[in-house]
C-alpha cells in the first residue's frame, strides 16, 4: 500500500472512538450559526485532548489515555442510507486528486525506472469516510453513544425549562419506540448541560447566576458555561484569526444529515446536489467518444462539489467560519471538552466498566441455565455485557482488559453459532492483540481471515467486509507483510462496488511494488485492473492516472497488444476529460507502431483517432496543420525531377537521355554523361574546367550527390516523387493531396508597388484522391511549377486523411472509389532527408556526422534554352533548338 500520513496505532484509534450526540434548542444554534457553523462544527477542531488523561480498571490498576480524540455529531434519527453513502463516497474520491507538485516515488527493479505516487490520497479520504459513515449495529457497541450535550443559551427566559425540554427528547429519542437510530451504549446515558453564553448580546452576570443554579442541580461535573461571540465588528475588520474549520468540513461527516430550511433557495441540500450530478443523459450519444451533454452544467455543480458537512448546505467559496470567535474563544472551547471529557465523559465511562464487570460476574452463571443457546442475544444477555465492557475498554485504550473481554465474547459467541456476533469479536480482538502496549502476542492474522469471511460469505456483509479488511491490511504493511496485504485486499474486490475494488486493487499494486523485492509487472497489472474499475465507477481521472502508471513498466517492452489497449484508454479518457492534446498523442502512438492487431480493431483505433482529431482541429485557433502519423513517408526514398517530361520514344525516334523517373538510376551510365558534359565545358572554357562547375542533374534521389542547391528553371515544371506506406490493415484514402513549400523571392521582377500573390508565385498541383490498400506502398508524384526566381524550400506534404466507412472491406481494392461520406482530417507530414554521412576528416571518422541533402531546395533560375536531341536509329540525327518560355 502507499505510504499514508497517519501510522497504522493512529489510523485504528481514529476509527473507534467515543461517541457524543448534542440537542440544541434553536436558539443556542442561532448563536452558533453567526459563525456558519453549528455546535457540533464548532467543536470539531478541538475534539483532539493534547493531555493525558486517567482511569481505574476493575482491578484498580490506572490506566493513561493518551491523544485521545472524541465525536461530536448533532443527533440524526434515521440511518444514513446507503444509497447516499455511495454516492458521497464517490463524490469525497473525485474530489480528491494528486496535486501537481505532489511528492512522487522513484522506484528502480531491474530496467525499471518508475515515478510512482508516494501517497494516496482520495484512499485515505474514502478510507476515513467510509469508516464515519458506517451505522450502528446491534452485534457491537463501537458507535454507540456514550453521552449526550444538551446545549441552551443564558439569553432564553428560562434556560433550565429549556434543558429540561431537551432532556425528555433525548429520553423520547432513546428509549421510544418511534426512533431506532441512532443507538445508545447505555440506557443511562451520560447527560451533560452546556450553558451558552454570547458574549456580543447577553449579560455575563445573568449567564453566571444561572450556571450557578445549574451546579446546584447537575453537578459541578455535569454541566458547562461555554463563552463565545467574543469578537466585536471592529475586531474583525482589522483581525486575521485563523480559521480551523475548513480543514475539518470538506470532509463528509454523514452522521448528520439534518437540513436546511427548504425556503431558503440558497441552501442546496446533499440530496439536490446529487441528484442534479448523477442524473442521467436523456441524449443519445452516436460515438463512443462524443462528450455528454451534461458536460456544460456540470462545470456549473463543480462549485458545489468541494465541502459537505453534515448533510447539509454545501458553503461558497467565499464563507468563512468562526468570524465573531477570537483566539481567546479558541481557547475556551478547548478547555471545554477537557472538562467534559476528563469530568465528566472519562469518569463516566469507568464507572460502567466497573458496573459491566459486576454484572459479568453475577449474572453470567445463572443466564446460561435458565436460557438456551440462541443466535440472536436480548439486551440484558451476559454476552453482550462482556462485549460492551470490551468496548468500552478498547476506546479508553485499555487494549489488555479489551482482549481479555473480545477473546472470551469471542468463544461464546462461536459456541451460540452466533456467526456475526463471533466475527465482529474476532476482529476487534486481532485489533486488540495488535495494539497492546509490548505486543505480549503475535498479530493473529488467522483471526482477521475468519472475521473476513464470515462477514463475507455467512453474514452477507460487505461494509464490515471492508472495515476488516482495511483494517488487516494496514496492519499487515506496517510489519512490511506486503504480499499477503496485496492478497488479502484482492480478495475484497468484487461485481458490487466499482470503487471499492479499483481502491483496493490500486492499493494491492502498491503493495506488490513495495515488497522487498518489486513485482514491477504485477505491479502495472493491477493497476489496469483498477483503472478499468476507476473507469466503470464514473472516475476518469483516476483511471487515466492508473493506465499512466502502468504504461511506464508496458512501454517499449516488445507488449505491442497490451501497450496499444493502454493507449487506446488514455486516449479515450484523455479526450473525455477535455485533455485534447493527450488523447491525440496516445492515439498517434497506436497508429505509428506496426500493429500486430486485427484489422477490424486496427479500424476502430483509426476511426477513434480521425473523431478525436478532428475535434482536437475545430476546436483549436491554431493556423499551422499539426503532424499525421499515417501514412509512413520513406523520405530517403524521395525523387525530385526537374523540367518536362521526356520522350523516350516517338516512333522511330530514341530520346538522347537516361534520365526518366520511370527508369532505375544508373551510376555508371551518369558518371559517363557527367564525365560527357566535363569534356564539354572544357573545351568550351579552352580546356580549363571552371571551378563553379556544377554537373547538370535533372532526377535527384538518394544515390545523387545532392550536397548542392540544385537548379530549376522559371516555368519548368518540378516533379516530386514521394514513396508512402500503409503499415495498417485496412484502407486508407488521401485527399487533396499537394505538396507543402516555401518560397523566398530572389532578383525580384515584378513592378514597383505591386505584389506577387501565392498563385503567382508557384502553381501547386493538387491530387484530389489518393487511395492506399492494406499494407501497399505506393508513389506519388506531386508537381510544382515556379512562376519567379528565387528560393525554393519544400518542407513536406499536406492532405486529407480518410479510412474506408466498412472494416469488412479492406481486403477488397480501393482504386477510383470515393468516400465522400467517410470522415476526414486535414493534416501535414514532413519530408527530412538525412544527408550522407561525413567521413573525410579525423573528427568526422571518431563521430557520426550526416552532410545537407538539398534536393528539396532548389534554386529558381530565369528562363533558359533547352537543348532535347532525339536519335534516329539508322540515319539521321535530329536536333532542336527551342527556349522554354
Amino acid at each position: 500500500m502507499a505510504q499514508c500520513v497517519q501510522s497504522v496505532q493512529e489510523f485504528i484509534q481514529d476509527s473507534f472512538v467515543p461517541m457524543v450526540a448534542v440537542l440544541c434548542s434553536e436558539d443556542a444554534d442561532r448563536v452558533t450559526r453567526k459563525n456558519n457553523l453549528n455546535f457540533s462544527e464548532l467543536l470539531r477542531p478541538f475534539c483532539r485532548l493534547t493531555s493525558e488523561g486517567h482511569l481505574r480498571d476493575p482491578s484498580n490498576q490506572i490506566q493513561v489515555v493518551k491523544n485521545l480524540k472524541i465525536c461530536v455529531s448533532n443527533i440524526v434519527t434515521e440511518p444514513p442510507q446507503q444509497v447516499v453513502t455511495r454516492r458521497l463516497l464517490s463524490e469525497v474520491v473525485s474530489a480528491s486528486q494528486p496535486a501537481e507538485s505532489s511528492v512522487a516515488n522513484v522506484i528502480t527493479a531491474g530496467d525499471y525506472d518508475l515515478n510512482i505516487s508516494a501517497t494516496t490520497p482520495w484512499f485515505e479520504t474514502y478510507r476515513e469516510t467510509f469508516l464515519q459513515s458506517m451505522p450502528a449495529s446491534d452485534h457491537e457497541f463501537l458507535n454507540h453513544c456514550l453521552a449526550c450535550m444538551l446545549v441552551a443559551t443564558s439569553h432564553e427566559n428560562a434556560p433550565v425549562e429549556q434543558f429540561q425540554k431537551l432532556s425528555q427528547e433525548q429520553h423520547r429519542i432513546q428509549h421510544g419506540s418511534e426512533c431506532t437510530y441512532p443507538k445508545w451504549f447505555i440506557p443511562n446515558t451520560l447527560k451533560y448541560y452546556v450553558l451558552l453564553h454570547d458574549m456580543g448580546e447577553g449579560e455575563e452576570q445573568r449567564a453566571e447566576s444561572i450556571y450557578e443554579d445549574m451546579k446546584q442541580r447537575y453537578g459541578t461535573q455535569g454541566c458547562y458555561l461555554l463563552k463565545i461571540n467574543s469578537r466585536t465588528s471592529v475586531q474583525s475588520s482589522n483581525e486575521q484569526i485563523p480559521d480551523p474549520w475548513s480543514q475539518y468540513l470538506h470532509k463528509s461527516n454523514f452522521q448528520n444529515q439534518e437540513m436546511y430550511d427548504e425556503n431558503d433557495a440558497t441552501n442546496y441540500t446533499l440530496s439536490s446536489v446529487l441528484s442534479l450530478i448523477d442524473a442521467p443523459c436523456k441524449t443519445c450519444n452516436d460515438h463512443p467518444l462524443r462528450l455528454d451533454q451534461t458536460s456544460a452544467h456540470m462545470d456549473g455543480i463543480d462549485a458545489l462539489r468541494a465541502p459537505v458537512s453534515d448533510g447539509k448546505k454545501v458553503p461558497s467559496a467565499s464563507s468563512t467560519h468562526g468570524a465573531c470567535l477570537t483566539l481567546n474563544d479558541h481557547d475556551r472551547i478547548r478547555q471545554f471538552i477537557q472538562e467534559f471529557t476528563f469530568r465528566g465523559l472519562l469518569p463516566h465511562i469507568e464507572k460502567n466498566i466497573r458496573q459491566l464487570n459486576d454484572q459479568v460476574l453475577v449474572i453470567s452463571d445463572s443466564y446460561r441455565l435458565l436460557f438456551p443457546k440462541n443466535p440472536w442475544y436480548p439486551p440484558e444477555a451476559p454476552e453482550l455485557q462482556i462485549r460492551k465492557m470490551a468496548d468500552l475498554c478498547f476506546l479508553v485504550q485499555h487494549y489488555d482488559l479489551a482482549y481479555s473481554c473480545y477473546h472470551t465474547a469471542k468463544k461464546d459467541f462461536l459456541n451460540d453459532q452466533a456467526m456475526l456476533y463471533a466475527a465482529g469479536a474476532l476482529e476487534m480482538a486481532a485489533v486488540s492483540a495488535f495494539l497492546q502496549p509490548g505486543a505480549p502476542r503475535p498479530y493473529p492474522a488467522h483471526y482477521m481471515d475468519t472475521a473476513i469471511q464470515t462477514y463475507r460469505d455467512v453474514c452477507k456483509n460487505m461494509v464490515l467486509a471492508e472495515r476488516c479488511a482495511l483494517l488487516s491490511a494496514e496492519i499487515l504493511k506496517s510489519q512490511a507483510k506486503y504480499s499477503e496485504a496485496a492478497t488479502l485486499l484482492i480478495k475484497m474486490t468484487s461485481e458490487d462496488s466499482d470503487l471499492r475494488s479499483a481502491l483496493l486493487l490500486e492499493q494491492a499494486a502498491h503493495c506488490f511494488i513495495n515488497t522487498r523485492s518489486p513485482m514491477v509487472r504485477k505491479f502495472a497489472f493491477h493497476m489496469i485492473l483498477a483503472g478499468h474499475r476507476f473507469s466503470k465507477a464514473g472516475q476518469k481521472r483516476h483511471a487515466l492516472r492508473c493506465y499512466c502508471q502502468a504504461m511506464q513498466v508496458y512501454r517499449g517492452k516488445g507488449w505491442s497488444l497490451a501497450e496499444d489497449h493502454i493507449n487506446f484508454i488514455i486516449g479515450r479518457q484523455s479526450f473525455t476529460l477535455r485533455q485534447p492534446e493527450n488523447a491525440v498523442s496516445a492515439f498517434r502512438h497506436i497508429l505509428l507502431n506496426d500493429s500486430k492487431q486485427a484489422a477490424s480493431q486496427q479500424g476502430a483505433f483509426l476511426r477513434e483517432y480521425l473523431y478525436v482529431y478532428k475535434n482536437v482541429s475545430q476546436a483549436s485557433a491554431e493556423a499551422s496543420l499539426p503532424q499525421l502519423p499515417l501514412p509512413c513517408i520513406q523520405s530517403s526514398a524521395t525523387r525530385v525531377f526537374f523540367g518536362h517530361d521526356r520522350r523516350l520514344a516517338e516512333g522511330e525516334k530514341q530520346a538522347a537521355s537516361h534520365v526518366s523517373l520511370d527508369q532505375e538510376y544508373d551510376r555508371e551510365l551518369s558518371q559517363q554523361w557527367r564525365e560527357l558534359e566535363e569534356q564539354v565545358v572544357a573545351i568550351v572554357n579552352r580546356g580549363v574546367l571552371p571551378v563553379t562547375f556544377q554537373p547538370t542533374q535533372y532526377c535527384l534521389n538518394s544515390q545523387t550527390d545532392n550536397m548542392r542547391f540544385p537548379l530549376a528553371v522559371v516555368e519548368e515544371p518540378i516533379i516530386v516523387e514521394v514513396v508512402f506506406r500503409n503499415p495498417l490493415k485496412v484502407s486508407l484514402v488521401l485527399t487533396d493531396l499537394s505538396l507543402l513549400w516555401k518560397f523566398a523571392l530572389k532578383e525580384f521582377t515584378l513592378p514597383h508597388g505591386s505584389e506577387a500573390s501565392e498563385i503567382d508565385l508557384i502553381t501547386t498541383e493538387v491530387i484530389s484522391e489518393f487511395c492506399m490498400n492494406p499494407e501497399e506502398t505506393k508513389v506519388a508524384r506531386l508537381k510544382l511549377l515556379p512562376h519567379q526566381t528565387g528560393e525554393l524550400h519544400i518542407r513536406g506534404v499536406v492532405y486529407n486523411l480518410g479510412a474506408a466507412p466498412s472494416p469488412g472491406d479492406d481486403g477488397t481494392k480501393v482504386e477510383g472509389i470515393v468516400f465522400s461520406d467517410g470522415m476526414f482530417v486535414r493534416g501535414r507530414q514532413d519530408l527530412e532527408i538525412q544527408g550522407p554521412r561525413l567521413n573525410s576528416t579525423k573528427e568526422e571518422k571518431t563521430s557520426v556526422r550526416h552532410g545537407p541533402d538539398r534536393r528539396l531546395d532548389p534554386i529558381i533560375t530565369p528562363p533558359m534554352p533547352l537543348l532535347e536531341v532525339m536519335n534516329q536509329e539508322k540515319q539521321i540525327l535530329t536536333v532542336t533548338n527551342s527556349t522554354a518560355c
